[in-house]
């Protein structure tokens, strides 16, 4: 029997290996000859890296940039056998990187991206897949485009600086000195958010609060970044703020479109990172999983591309959640079968505690039950 394990995180509890991991020690203590593979999946947002790194052969690359406080850091992104590089911008300008006291879109910078996909470019990566999930800033993209090279001046004259303050007082840009190596990249971004640049589904109004972003200061973002977008329409000869996902991680989206880069699934991109078609072709049972299953789970999530795949290949799928909620009638059909590790009256905070045993035994539940399947 082969079963292939690709959950996502279960958030702020296990990441998708370890629950992968767990899913597997649970199978193996039932029957020791089972075969199990291991595709843990992300959608570009933390473990992004990691989850790569664990499916593929990919070599992780250490190397220093500027945090999102304008900090020096220690951090690192991977580049695979084909020459791509994979980087992720919560392991760089992280939301997780800055303590709830210091978060202010005022004061981050994505600039610490444009230095590492200079690090990407110096090794000789012709393609780059960067995950913009989980980013603490709203500068626009200022700060990236800034490190790779496109300068920007403040209505008195002088340079601007590379922190989301700076964007509410840009004047004019010029990309002349922009690194010419990116028209010869591919750059896909990871990105399962449709949210465009500005308005009230954009960047600010959605996302801003959550950076620390005050009322004020939703208001003026927006009216920053309207503004900083028709500079670089003119500048770019095309406006790309109302292109879907231009409002992903404070308007990185909207930068990267900017030189070139095609925004697309993040399932998709880290499935085809990890060659998980192949492997789904291989298996007699795919699960899944994620910390909570709703109506949005079909919706760009990774257990709905999966089982979207594992439907055409038609390979039956199973859905382990943390918590199964709302009208649950389209994951149903989709699914062979969908189950909560909940398994007695708990609060929030207990489930999320004991994650681990939790998933350990539904998965041994389970895989019982598939056991019974396939002898029947």
């Amino acid at each position: 029997m082969h079963i292939l394990l690709a959950p996502d995180s279960f958030k702020g509890s296990l990441t998708s290996l370890e629950a992968a991991t767990i899913m597997k020690q649970a199978i193996l203590s039932i029957d020791n000859e089972a075969t199990v593979t291991l595709k843990p999946m992300a959608d570009g947002g933390e473990g992004t890296v990691d989850v790569i790194l664990a499916s593929t052969t990919g070599q992780k690359i250490n190397v220093t940039c500027t945090g999102p406080l304008g900090e020096t850091i220690h951090t690192y992104y991977a580049i695979l056998q084909d020459h791509t590089a994979i980087i992720e911008i919560a392991n760089i300008a992280g939301l997780v990187q800055v303590p709830k006291p210091k978060r202010n879109p005022e004061n981050t910078t994505s600039f610490g991206l444009g230095e590492v996909i200079k690090d990407a470019l110096d090794r000789g990566c012709s393609s780059l897949i960067i995950g913009l999930g989980g980013s603490a800033t709203n500068d626009g993209g200022l700060g990236c485009l800034q490190a790779l090279g496109m300068k920007a001046w403040k209505q008195d004259g002088s340079q601007a600086d590379v922190f989301g303050k700076d964007l509410l007082d840009i004047d004019h840009i010029s990309f002349a000195d922009i690194d010419p190596r990116l028209e010869e990249v591919t750059i896909h971004v990871a990105c399962d958010v449709d949210n465009p640049l500005i308005g009230q589904q954009g960047a600010s109004s959605i996302y801003g609060p959550q950076k620390g972003a005050t009322e004020q200061q939703v208001t003026l973002f927006d009216e920053a970044l309207a503004a900083y977008a028709s500079l670089l329409a003119v500048n770019r000869g095309k406006d790309f703020s109302n292109n879907r996902g231009s409002g992903a991680a404070g308007g990185l989206g909207f930068a990267l479109l900017t030189i070139g880069a095609r925004l697309t699934s993040g399932a998709a991109l880290i499935a085809e990172a990890t060659q998980l078609h192949q492997a789904m072709k291989l298996a007699d049972f795919i699960i899944t999983g994620e910390g909570q299953s709703d109506e949005q789970t079909l919706s760009g999530k990774a257990p709905g591309y999966i089982v979207e795949l594992a439907n055409t290949l038609h390979v039956p799928a199973l859905l382990i959640s943390g918590a199964l909620s709302g009208d649950l009638t389209a994951l149903r059909k989709q699914f062979h079968g969908c189950f909560s590790i909940v398994n007695r009256p708990l609060s929030v905070e207990e489930s999320m505690e004991q994650a681990q045993r939790l998933l350990y035994d539904q998965t041994i539940n389970i895989f019982q039950l598939i056991r019974a399947i396939i002898k029947n």
